[in-house]
């Protein structure tokens, strides 16, 4: 797992960090390559020792008070009803730990965490709304301007 540099992340990266009185959020867009290599392909062999890349390990229940999209496409039968229903395979479960150790290295070492851990959100939309919910607070007009619309430009081609 490798960082790649994007230059046009860096732009939008100008603009998500904001400070305020009471807060310094830094926001950032990454990219990562899903190339092991090095300390990549040891965490990996140990990881597959716990079980095979295929399987699929269940991911705790959502977050949101409703349901998770795949309990909402089930019907009402026999069907295994259970809150941990959503599932992922062990290898994006890896893939998924390996870019939180890359991208928040030195600090936090995810290597121990497990898929009860983790969860699967509704949808996107309902992730960004709970975020932008949690940073309210902190947020500058400037910012809301930002994040919402998108960086002005000087050039307003094919507008």
């Amino acid at each position: 797992m490798k960082l790649l540099e994007n230059s046009s992340f860096e732009a939008i990266n100008s603009q998500l960090t904001v400070e305020t009185g009471d807060a310094h959020i830094i926001g950032r867009i990454e990219s990562y390559s899903c190339k092991m290599a090095g300390d990549d392909k040891h965490m990996f062999k140990q990881f597959c020792q716990e079980g095979q890349p295929h399987v699929l390990e269940a991911l705790s229940p959502p977050q949101t008070s409703g349901l998770s999209p795949s309990r909402l496409s089930k019907s009402q039968g026999g069907e295994d009803e259970s809150p941990l229903s959503d599932k992922c395979s062990r290898k994006t479960l890896f893939y998924l730990i390996a870019t939180l150790n890359e991208s928040f290295r030195p600090d936090y070492d995810f290597s121990t965490a497990r898929s009860h851990e983790f969860s699967r959100e509704p949808s996107l939309r309902w992730v960004v709304n709970a975020v932008n919910c949690s940073l309210q607070d902190s947020w500058t007009t400037e910012f809301i301007f930002v994040f919402l619309i998108g960086p002005v430009h000087s050039s307003s081609k094919g507008q």
